[in-house]
């Protein structure tokens, strides 16, 4: 079969939908043969999905099914093993296979007849990537995406790997041959495969076991962790010295941050110095969009230059924080300016009309990765002409023989706009404005390319991690656009997402479904805890309180501490996981801890303190052998007894602004805010830590306090700035 191109196959998502019914007419376990009006020789079981990366394998020959009790029930009925695929829309290596697989006919007719197939979008189901992430991980020493499964009909895996080539490639298994030596072995030596997934299976239990905890891991573990963390860095290029594909280390760096901001009484500058070498490097390098902002996924070189292309939602929050965090530590206006390209470039791209930001943006255009991104020396002369165009091309390393694949160039930039004007004689205010000038020209040039697939579903965990972002972004930015923006998103969220008082994780074209999981909770209740200390508004903070009840009710391991992966009500799977290791988002239970200190903080409520200890507790015997960064930052915040600021005015009055400006001025990550207007301590309606406290001398007024312990209340920046650099008032 011919390949179908990238774009074509998204094209044909809206025929895929309208086709549905016609599953009705389809036999069981089969699939059209013949071409339809739409054009496609196959339409599979997953015709009828609501997930971008399912439908884009619509029309594979290979007879997929979801997940789910059909293709299960048909396994079971045929005595037919599972082949289990999972990956994500813009999976550049998901695509190779299946290019080469997939689509290969000879491959799906073993498939179609030795197997049933389902094909997951790990995005939406995140429980069954997690389980299977495991035993392929207990079985080969490694994960990552497209993951292969072979499984029993009882779901227990018993041969796993990740991309699998057509055939035989030295020492790389084929796909093609694996799968014919699989069936041989279902059908005569079944007994060796079943004892594979028994064994299997009680690994993946074992790696999921948490023992419970006993005590909150002390504070100078904490740092050593951190020291520990610094070492793996590489103090030229940034990132983890041990890595040939670079991600940027955004947990760690956040956690070295911390760890510097406060131990005070520790100099430890080196921390902020590998910190911002990283940042730097990912900011001129390739894996930084140097025209449209936003970052890719990672670097496949130790030197940030070359990416895969992909930009996911999750990235695009978490490396925004983090450069927002750094701008306020050192005030280096590079990462405001980053911090920027990549949170504008989420509301231009990846907004929805109603508010909610879609999942991600593919590498593939034209059917080739990075195609979208990369330019020729000849294109850019052509665009900008004999004057910008040989001073663009220095700035962005552009060579007329490229300095990536067949002769295209990859931007990145190895100077200074300071140092490059004054090699050209320029004043490096006139060089800004005039490369902004080029860039938008090449901005609108390349977006009259094809672009890569947009996956346009609406994912409640990551649409939290930009919220949190945006909302911090208003106030350390002082731009409210990004206020706009998230309040749209959460509004979006709470109004589209939230059933019943269930959260639900996926949204796209008007469908909601899938029960939220414990990350998708905890993400969206940061998010609305952050919203209220930046806006004030107590919808947001109310919004937390109930999906904080409903996580606490739905997902709390009450005999061991910390909260599953998935709610007691959910689809039952090999194993219930625990798991306080952050991946590409933090882990669920170290956020459920801070979210429980803050709000008992804002809410007046001591046992949602105790609950975040129970967490803490529970989660010992992993934060003593290292890692879990988000859950040290957990901790860090429970020994540093957080900072409560309470600041009393009304909002549109230019005092309070300014006082709440000063607290979002310098990095101050341990820190609790809420604000109110006079009028509302006075009718009793304010937060606890807002009660009884007044203006200060008939102006708007700030407290600083610790354990709801104040200091004396100021009513200028000035001496708010004192307070809050200050260690007192301790309780």
């Amino acid at each position: 079969m011919k390949s179908v191109s990238r774009v074509a196959k998204f094209r044909s998502l809206a025929v895929s939908l309208a086709v549905t019914s016609s599953v009705a007419l389809l036999a069981e376990g089969g699939q059209g043969d013949e071409p339809g009006g739409d054009g496609f020789k196959h339409t599979n079981q997953l015709v009828g999905s609501t997930s971008p990366y399912l439908l884009q394998h619509v029309h594979n020959p290979v007879n997929w099914y979801p997940w789910g009790d059909a293709a299960f029930e048909k396994a079971k009925k045929e005595d037919k093993p599972i082949f289990l695929s999972i990956g994500y829309a813009a999976c550049h290596w998901c695509h190779v296979m299946e290019r080469e697989s997939f689509e290969n006919e000879t491959i799906a007719a073993m498939l179609n007849e030795h197997f049933v197939s389902i094909k997951v979008d790990r995005e939406e189901r995140p429980d069954v990537d997690e389980v299977y992430m495991a035993a392929t991980v207990a079985m080969t020493g490694r994960g990552g995406w497209p993951m292969t499964i072979f499984m029993t009909p009882d779901r227990e895996p018993f041969e796993c790997g990740t991309y699998f080539p057509p055939e035989s490639r030295g020492r790389r298994r084929g796909l093609r041959g694996l799968g014919e030596e699989i069936a041989r072995k279902w059908r005569d030596d079944r007994q060796s495969l079943l004892d594979n997934a028994g064994s299997l299976v009680q690994k993946v239990r074992n790696r999921k076991r948490t023992p419970r905890g006993l005590a909150i891991i002390d504070r100078a573990t904490i740092s050593s962790h951190v020291e520990r963390a610094a070492g793996g860095f590489d103090p030229m290029l940034g990132g983890r010295t041990s890595s040939r594909n670079k991600f940027p280390p955004t947990m760690s760096m956040e956690l070295m941050l911390r760890e510097y901001a406060t131990q005070r009484e520790v100099s430890k500058p080196y921390l902020v110095e590998l910190v911002e070498t990283t940042l730097s490097k990912m900011a001129d390098g390739g894996i930084y969009d140097q025209i449209g902002g936003g970052i890719c996924r990672y670097s496949t070189d130790p030197r940030w230059f070359a990416p895969h292309f992909e930009k996911m939602l999750y990235d695009q929050g978490t490396v925004s924080g983090l450069y927002l965090s750094a701008y306020q530590l050192t005030k280096d206006e590079k990462y405001a300016r980053v911090a920027r390209g990549i949170l504008d470039y989420c509301i231009a791209d990846l907004q929805d009309a109603n508010g909610g930001f879609y999942s991600s943006r593919d590498a593939d255009s034209e059917g080739e990765e990075g195609t979208f991104y990369v330019w020729t020396a000849s294109e850019i002369d052509e665009l900008l002409g004999e004057e910008d165009g040989p001073l663009f091309k220095d700035y962005y390393n552009v060579r007329t023989s490229g300095n990536w694949h067949r002769g295209k160039n990859i931007l990145h930039v190895s100077t200074t706009p300071a140092a490059f004007a004054a090699k050209h004689g320029m004043a490096v205010d006139k060089w800004e404005k005039r490369l902004a000038s080029m860039k938008q020209t090449v901005f609108h040039a390349r977006a009259k390319r094809e672009p890569p697939g947009l996956d346009d579903k609406i994912l409640a965990e990551w649409n939290g991690l930009i919220i949190t972002s945006l909302a911090r972004a208003y106030r350390i930015l002082d731009e409210p656009r990004y206020r706009v923006a998230a309040e749209r998103a959460a509004s979006f969220i709470l109004d589209e997402m939230v059933k019943d008082g269930r959260l639900y994780r996926a949204h796209r074209r008007g469908t909601t479904h899938i029960p939220g999981y414990a990350t998708d909770y905890t993400n969206v209740i940061e998010a609305l805890i952050t919203l209220y200390e930046t806006t004030f508004d107590r919808k947001w903070l109310s919004a937390a309180d109930e999906l904080n009840a409903t996580l606490v009710k739905f997902f709390r391991d009450r005999q061991n501490g910390g909260f599953f992966y998935t709610a007691q009500d959910a689809e039952a799977l090999l194993v219930r996981s625990k798991n306080a290791r952050d991946g590409v988002v933090p882990s669920a239970s170290s956020t459920a801890a801070l979210n429980l200190m803050r709000l008992a903080i804002l809410l007046g409520r001591p046992d949602l303190r105790e609950l975040a200890e129970e967490t803490l507790r529970s989660m010992e015997s992993g934060l003593k052998r290292g890692g879990l960064h988000r859950m040290q930052w957990a901790a860090i915040f429970y020994h540093d007894h957080p900072k409560e600021v309470a600041i009393i005015g009304n909002p549109d009055d230019p005092a309070t602004q300014a006082l709440i400006a000063e607290v979002y001025r310098d990095y101050l990550p341990n820190k609790v805010v809420a604000s109110c207007t006079p009028a509302e301590t006075a009718k009793g309606a304010a937060l606890p830590l807002l009660k009884r406290k007044t203006l200060v001398k008939g102006k708007p007024g700030a407290y600083v306090c610790r354990d709801y312990v104040c200091g004396r209340p100021v009513n200028t920046p000035n001496d708010l700035r004192r307070q809050l650099d200050a260690d007192a008032p301790a309780p």
